[in-house]
């Protein structure tokens, strides 16, 4: 019998689903992998799901997969699992939440803390938008601003500074009725991007400074650290299925053969591509300069657009740079391109904390859910009897799927 808790991350992708499966044993500093599997996804536009029906089958195969992996028959009972959620539709919103310290010593407990992460996200939203998370950025004690740990502290008046997390209640509802219709049960959702930067950044780099841009197929996300907490995040509706269809229509090839090209010749040293279907046209010799212009175009495009958002908020000099996530980047010279648009040092993210290595920044985003999801075990198993009851009441607040 495996002994430690079994975790599981599920990455709804606009072109994949990935199930990593992980066991945290108290004595293990590493997260053992013990299964992990990918299929096909579709039904998605850009990171949100248009068809729940279809996403359910493609979350079901994943599973399945999965567990053939392990050699492990279908479980009838619901699969518990850490879930990603993404899309433009995402927003992060600056908040701030007041709350009176409610001990007669004027010690802050973390009863306090959820009060005052609780009355962040009293704020106005625009129709079928809701809130379903909360960031703490900072905390003030009686104006003293700038602190991050508030616990056991004293003081009368506790401020919390957040990001408060918001979606379109359509297109969440659609991510329901996918996971639930795959008889999965979600034990906590995370931001795609706030998944990867989970996975790859150290807590040295988010003191520094630092920000993670994940390319995916159909989004590109951005967050952005500092003094240890996420300062900023935000998504784009721009992907590396950009570039694809790019490659598609300008040497009028169809889709597969164009994602085998970006993926296998990324247009640096191209020389001739075959194609393999028609034998007429096995092989083509399209110009290297062609390619590489076709490709470096969309891809400035995407780092041009993280840019000028970093230049917004005034953090375009993190001393930590970019780090890329995401199967997007895996693309050749993909980092050199980075380093050229944002003048910043850049390199390759590949989640941390697991036995073997993943040495693969496509999985970052399921690595961090698996990551979330061993730390709130952990921190679960660090409060007493009361404390959970406590916790589970607080976690029942965020909960957004409901059987």
């Amino acid at each position: 019998m495996i002994k430690g808790q079994t975790i599981c991350g599920l990455d709804i992708g606009t072109k994949t689903v990935k199930v990593l499966v992980a066991l945290k044993r108290p004595e293990d500093k590493e997260l053992e992998i013990i299964g992990q599997a990918e299929a096909p996804n579709s039904g998605m536009r850009k990171g949100v799901v248009i068809k729940s029906n279809e996403v359910s089958q493609n979350i079901r195969q994943a599973l399945d997969f999965c567990r053939e992996s392990r050699q492990e028959g279908r479980e009838k009972k619901a699969t518990p699992a850490v879930i990603n959620i993404g899309g433009s539709h995402l927003a992060f919103l600056p908040s701030r939440g007041l709350a009176s310290v409610s001990r007669a010593d004027q010690k802050i407990s973390g009863i306090d803390v959820e009060r005052a992460l609780q009355a962040s996200r009293t704020i106005s939203l625009p129709a079928n938008q809701e809130i379903i998370d909360v960031f703490p950025q900072e905390f003030i004690i009686d104006g003293q601003a700038g602190i991050k740990e508030v616990e056991g502290l004293r003081g009368i008046r506790l401020e919390a500074k957040t990001l408060c997390l918001t979606v379109f209640s359509p297109y969440l509802k659609n991510l329901t009725e996918a996971v639930l219709g795959a008889d999965v049960e979600v034990e906590d959702v995370l931001p795609s991007i706030l998944a990867s930067a989970q996975a790859v950044l150290d807590p040295k780099e988010k003191e520094l400074g630092v920000a993670v841009v994940e390319i995916g197929a159909g989004t590109t996300g951005l967050a952005v650290f500092e003094e240890g907490s996420l300062v900023h995040a935000a998504i784009f509706p721009l992907g590396s299925n950009n570039i694809t269809n790019d490659i598609a229509i300008v040497l009028k090839i169809d889709i597969e053969d164009a994602e085998r090209i970006k993926k296998e010749f990324p247009g640096f040293g191209l020389r001739k591509v075959s194609l393999g279907r028609d034998k007429k046209r096995s092989s083509q010799d399209f110009s290297q300069k062609t390619l590489s212009r076709v490709i470096e175009a969309r891809t400035k495009e995407i780092f041009g657009e993280v840019n000028k958002e970093l230049k917004r908020i005034n953090k375009n000099k993190l001393p930590g740079g970019i780090v890329l996530t995401g199967g997007g980047a895996k693309m050749v010279k993909i980092v050199d391109l980075a380093k050229k648009e944002m003048k910043l040092p850049v390199r390759l993210g590949r989640p941390r904390g697991f036995s073997p290595g993943l040495d693969d920044s496509a999985w970052a985003t399921v690595a961090g859910l698996v990551l979330e999801g061993a730390k709130a075990f952990e921190d679960e198993q660090g409060l007493s009897l009361s404390e959970k009851g406590i916790f589970k009441k607080i976690k029942g607040i965020f909960k957004i799927f409901i059987p």
